[in-house]
């Protein structure tokens, strides 16, 4: 996949964490395709795991009831990987900075810290009810000489 072509997969899962096992194998699948780097590619499907994981818990709160979607895209420059769940909503705006010196020694509220480090772009979007977040890395293309 690492030519021109489009690819798009898309699914509907459980709130439950073998829901975010598969999200994540799926990223993981789909930057390897895209020819993303040996480095790259485990970055990537962590920040896809680490949003898969916020949709469940955070957004979801494990309820049975409630489903996320997950979609990944290759394009020729990108992929593109939508996380959506059906919860309160989130405003990025107001979550704790994690580097804050009250913050540093926190088991958790790290995952949107780590999304923006590892993707080059990360979007969010207020679905009514939920959060939808867009995670995008760009395809660097072939050197010459390399």
């Amino acid at each position: 996949m690492a030519d021109s072509t489009t690819s798009r997969v898309s699914f509907t899962l459980d709130s439950s964490l073998d829901s975010v096992n598969k999200v994540e194998l799926t990223a993981e699948q789909y930057a390897a395709r895209a020819g993303f780097d040996e480095d790259t590619v485990p970055h990537i499907a962590m920040a896809v795991r680490e949003a898969a994981v916020n949709a469940v818990l955070h957004g979801n709160a494990y309820d049975r009831n409630k489903h996320i979607t997950a979609s990944f895209e290759t394009t020729t420059d990108s992929l593109i990987v939508r996380i959506a769940d059906q919860g309160p909503g989130l405003n990025p705006d107001t979550l704790p900075d994690p580097l804050a010196p009250e913050n540093i020694l926190r088991g958790s509220g790290r995952g949107i810290f780590l999304i923006r480090a590892f993707m080059d772009e990360v979007h969010f979007r207020q679905l009514h009810p939920g959060t939808e977040l867009t995670l995008i890395k760009h395809r660097t293309p072939a050197q010459p000489g390399t």
